[in-house]
């Protein structure tokens, strides 16, 4: 008999021909929270996989039987009760790898937009291109390039040292705090075959936030913080601080302040503490470079994670 699947964010068409290669039965369709518990129950459902917008909660675990296991497509888990969903024996599965450079590509995409002012100019031109070009040009002429600045990596897992590897082909002095990493071996592959490593060890977290020309953030979700009034009070003048991990990492109001007060220069966030009604006041700040929460987003990834969440499936349910 066939198992059935309920794919509930959204899978690429490689991931859902993956399943259905496998002999799964997949309702790839949008269930609403509150509907999950009937949906699930009514279809026997034996697996679900989810993104970040459907929470699988203790509730939604206690009340199908059926479930046996639980996918993320991604990497952080918060939208998911993993210790209650093991506790009740459910597998829960995600794709911590497949994302990873899509991720550090978005970073630096905030990096190029900010260093050049193109996060800046792309609200101007279409406003004042045809009339004031001469001035718009003036004002966005004093960019800065990234050769021989240091970025700093807070949290240096797989994302972080994609971060990395990018960050030293540019030419600029790493530098990463983890709590669990010691130092790492970074291997960068060229389109040739060659490969070149480099040896980085850890620094301290303060020496990270103080000596960064850059900083970037890499770490799952936390109860408070990371970075508020305090960090960035010891931040270089003319830093910038990306975030692409977690909404609330970054303490928006801290920032805001750093901001307007010219401690710091610029910012790019992917996440919002109120997502997905981020404060009108990041939106409107003309020194944050903007995306809506769209790190784990490309064509490339979508299709790596689709394929390993099936092949996850199909080792764990047809052995």
């Amino acid at each position: 008999m066939k198992k059935n699947i309920l794919v509930n964010d959204g899978i690429s068409k490689q991931g859902k021909n993956k399943l259905i290669s496998y002999d799964f039965n997949v309702f790839d369709k949008k269930i609403a929270q509150e509907d999950l518990v009937e949906f699930i129950n009514k279809n026997k459902i034996q697996a679900i996989l989810v993104r970040s917008a459907t929470k699988v909660n203790k509730n939604i675990i206690d009340s199908c039987p059926s479930l046996k296991i639980i996918g993320r497509g991604g990497v952080g888990m918060d939208n998911i009760d993993v210790e209650h969903a093991k506790s009740k024996d459910i597998d829960v599965i995600n794709t911590p790898d497949a994302s990873s450079i899509s991720v550090a590509e978005l970073v630096f995409s905030h990096i190029f937009s900010i260093s050049r002012f193109t996060h800046q100019s792309n609200r101007s031109m279409p406003l004042e291109g045809d009339v004031s070009f001469k001035n718009l040009k003036k004002k966005y002429s004093n960019g800065f390039e990234l050769k021989n600045k240091t970025i700093g990596i807070i949290g240096f897992g797989r994302i972080g040292q994609e971060v990395a590897k990018i960050a030293i082909g540019i030419g600029m002095k790493v530098l990463f705090f983890d709590k669990n990493i010691n130092s790492k071996s970074i291997k960068i592959d060229f389109f040739d075959k060659k490969q070149i490593s480099f040896e980085l060890k850890v620094s301290e977290f303060k020496t990270v936030i103080s000596s960064s020309d850059i900083l970037t953030i890499h770490v799952p979700k936390l109860h408070s913080s990371l970075i508020t009034k305090k960090e960035f009070k010891i931040m270089k003048k003319d830093a910038c601080i990306i975030n692409t991990s977690r909404g609330g990492v970054v303490n928006e109001k801290d920032l805001l302040e750093s901001l307007n007060m010219n401690r710091i220069k610029f910012a790019g966030l992917d996440v919002f503490e109120n997502e997905p009604i981020p404060d009108i006041k990041i939106l409107m700040n003309d020194n944050i470079s903007l995306t809506p929460h769209i790190g784990a987003s490309t064509i490339e990834a979508q299709n790596r994670i689709g394929v390993e969440l099936a092949e996850k499936l199909n080792k764990i349910l047809n052995g």
